[in-house]
């Protein structure tokens, strides 16, 4: 079968870090470790896993940080090469309990999916996101499916899973709309994780697929008295507005618009410039993870607030001087788990379907490209917001050209 493979070698690695620098995001996987190769599918590891065939399978922020070799060295002893990657998957289920129906793979390897038992009290507790398992058990290292040398990944013909990791996906909801559960997944876990008390001020950072999906989280499952978005490109603002935000602004006029909204001093620099807010906003929901943007962060929660990092950061150099003296919060928000609601406690990706599907979350799926392509699909990823668009994905259905949703309808 055909399957986008990425290989430990560190020459290219490097060669692609050195594009990444020299040319931007998205020009790494021409020189890097990702190539298109004919390969075996993956074997069942043990009893309750099943195959799935992927139908569509995106591309996200971290796939583009291991591609232009950009990803942290933290991550050294949680993946197992060569991997396949590919974690955001609408499929066809090959065996088990939803053998022949359509499944979005959750896919963090947690404890049972390794075949650990007792599990962790992160797995025992539902929170697969925080397993402290992930390079033990019957698998190889991997945090998640599509960095583990055992399970193949999403950009392929096929992958394996196990059962513990398939949603049904219901027959309404499009294959469009299926491939965006899983990133809508970790932005609930974050609006869900540090939930905005009524009337609070949030701002959120970043109007990429995770900016906006958190945006629409916050508005349907959280109750912030002023969401202010800051999106760079337009496309990118109108759908931050539709999703929710109060106020929309460009990234350089984020932290005039935090003191409008907090009603706040500012500490200004001789230049006239506002340096950074006396007061501030409640919560920030930083879905960069840039130092610009954790910087931004810092300098517009008020003291004893809130920064929430959603997007994934790197090696950051950041003056975390104003988190010392304003007793600010800083916390991470990774993949999902279980999520405490008034109703009870539900699984992140159960609010994640009612959301993609009340939000109408596929209309962020811009294009879809064949494996073949993957070199032009990296490099639309990569530049998706200048180009008015936010998911990328590859579509494994058939070949075909680059095509939108509203193409696929006619």
């Amino acid at each position: 079968m055909k399957a986008l493979v990425f290989e430990r070698n560190l020459p290219r690695f490097a060669a692609a870090r050195l594009a990444s620098v020299v040319a931007g995001s998205g020009h790494g996987v021409g020189v890097g470790p990702l190539e298109l190769l004919e390969v075996d599918p993956p074997s069942l590891p043990a009893p309750g896993w099943v195959r799935l065939e992927p139908r569509l399978a995106g591309i996200c922020g971290s796939d583009l940080a291991t591609l232009d070799g950009r990803s942290s060295r933290y991550f050294e002893h949680l993946v197992s090469f060569p991997f396949v990657p590919g974690h955001e998957i609408v499929g066809d289920v090959k065996g088990g309990r939803l053998d022949g129906r359509r499944a979005v793979l959750e896919p963090v390897l947690g404890c049972e999916a390794r075949g650990i038992d007792p599990p962790c009290p992160a797995c025992a507790g539902g929170h697969k996101g925080a397993c402290e398992r992930i390079a033990f058990g019957s698998l190889a290292p991997g945090l998640q499916t599509g960095y583990c040398a055992d399970t193949g990944g999403g950009w392929s013909a096929g992958l394996v899973a196990h059962e513990s990791q398939l949603h049904e996906v219901p027959e309404a909801l499009s294959d469009e709309a299926a491939v965006m559960v899983e990133p809508t997944a970790c932005a609930v876990h974050a609006a869900c994780s540090t939930e905005p008390p009524s009337g609070a001020s949030v701002v959120v950072l970043g109007a990429g697929t995770l900016g906006l999906c958190t945006i629409a989280a916050l508005r349907h499952f959280c109750l912030p008295g002023t969401l202010v978005a800051a999106a760079k490109h337009p496309t990118q603002r109108q759908l931050a507005a539709d999703l929710g935000a109060d106020q929309v602004v460009e990234p350089g006029e984020v932290v005039r618009a935090a003191r409008r909204l907090s009603g706040t001093l500012a500490l200004v620099s001789d230049a006239g410039r506002i340096e950074r807010l006396a007061g501030g906003v409640d919560i920030v929901y930083d879905c960069v993870g840039s130092p610009e943007s954790l910087e931004q962060s810092l300098a517009i929660a008020h003291p004893g607030g809130d920064i929430v990092l959603v997007g994934m950061p790197g090696v950051t150099r950041v003056d975390l001087a104003p988190l010392w003296q304003r007793e600010v919060r800083l916390r991470g928000a990774y993949a999902y788990g279980a999520e405490a609601r008034p109703e009870g406690t539900r699984s992140t990706f159960e609010l994640a379907f009612e959301l993609v599907a009340s939000a109408r979350l596929e209309r962020l799926v811009s294009a879809a490209y064949p494996l073949e392509r993957y070199e032009e699909a990296v490099a639309h990823a990569a530049a998706a917001g200048r180009r008015g668009s936010v998911k990328i994905v590859f579509d494994l259905r058939r070949k075909s050209r680059s095509r939108t949703p509203s193409e696929e309808a006619e």
